[in-house]
C-alpha cells in the first residue's frame, strides 16, 4: 500500500499528540495516511505495552488511517545504528511515503531525539539500492526514498518553520489523544501520577496548538521544523 504521508513516533501517542491534526487535514484532501510506532512503550509508568497497543487501535479507527504497525523496537534503548535502521527502512520501502513526519530534533524525552535521527537518516538509506531488505512475501524490496522528512514539535519549544492550520480537526485530535486513556488525565485512574496524566499537562497540549495557530492567525495549529528549504509553486497560496 502506498501512502501519502507517514508518520513515526518513538512511542504509541507521540504522533497523535503532535501531528494527528495534520494527518487528519490531509485525510479531508483523499490523501493515504498512516503511523509507524517505534516501539511498544513499554517503559511507560502507566498501561501496558497490550493496553497502549489498544489504545493505538482506537486512536487509529479516529483518525481514519490507512496502515498502521509497531516496531518492536526497545524502549529507551534503541539506537540509530544498522540493526534499528535495516526495519526502519523496510517500512519505508512498504509504505512509500512521499512525505515523512517524525519526532522532534531534540526534546524532553532522550528516545524521541534519537527516532528523529533514526528516521531520518534511514529515509536517506532507503534510498541506495546497495541495501537489501524483503518483505513479507520473501521478495526484494524494491528501493524508496520519501520526497520531504518534516520533524514535528513535542515537549520543547522549538522555532517552527511552518504550521499546519488544524482548526477544523482538533475535536478529532483531541478525541484521538484521548483515546490513550491509561497515559493522560483520568480521575477515575489508581495509577501513579506522571507528567502526562495531570490535567496541567492537557492544558498545555491545547495551549500549544492555539499557540502555533495564533502565529498563522488561526484557532489551532501544528509547527514542524524542516530539514531543507521548502519550495513554493504560488507564493499566493500561503496563509
Amino acid at each position: 500500500m502506498k501512502l501519502d504521508i507517514l508518520a513515526f513516533g518513538s512511542h504509541p501517542d507521540d504522533v497523535e499528540m503532535s501531528c494527528s491534526g495534520t494527518l487528519l487535514a490531509a485525510s479531508a484532501t483523499g490523501k493515504k495516511t498512516g503511523i509507524i510506532d517505534l516501539t511498544r512503550g513499554e517503559l511507560g509508568t502507566r498501561g501496558t505495552p497490550a493496553t497502549r497497543a489498544q489504545e493505538a487501535e482506537a486512536a487509529s479507527r479516529i483518525l481514519g488511517l490507512s496502515a498502521r504497525e509497531n516496531l518492536g523496537l526497545s524502549d529507551g534503548f534503541f539506537r540509530n545504528d544498522r540493526e534499528h535502521q535495516l526495519p526502519v527502512i523496510a517500512a519505508l520501502r512498504r509504505y512509500q511515503p512521499d512525505i515523512v513526519l517524525c519526532n522532534a530534533i531534540n526534546d524532553r524525552h532522550p528516545d524521541h531525539g534519537r527516532g528523529s535521527q533514526l528516521v531520518s537518516e534511514s529515509c536517506f538509506l532507503s534510498g541506495l539500492r546497495m541495501i537489501e531488505t524483503f518483505g513479507d512475501d520473501g521478495q526484494p524490496q524494491e528501493l524508496w526514498r520519501p520526497r520531504l522528512v518534516f520533524h514535528y514539535i513535542q515537549d520543547r519549544q522549538i522555532p517552527a518553520d511552518f504550521v499546519v492550520d488544524i482548526s477544523a480537526h482538533w475535536p478529532k485530535k483531541w478525541e484521538s489523544i484521548k483515546a490513550y486513556r491509561t497515559q493522560f488525565h483520568d480521575p477515575a485512574s489508581s495509577e501513579p501520577a506522571t507528567y502526562l496524566s495531570t490535567p496541567v499537562f492537557s492544558n498545555f497540549m491545547e495551549a500549544r496548538a492555539r499557540e502555533f495557530g495564533h502565529l498563522i492567525g488561526v484557532e489551532f495549529g501544528e509547527g514542524f521544523t524542516r530539514e531543507r528549504p521548502i519550495g513554493v509553486r504560488e507564493v499566493t497560496e500561503l496563509i
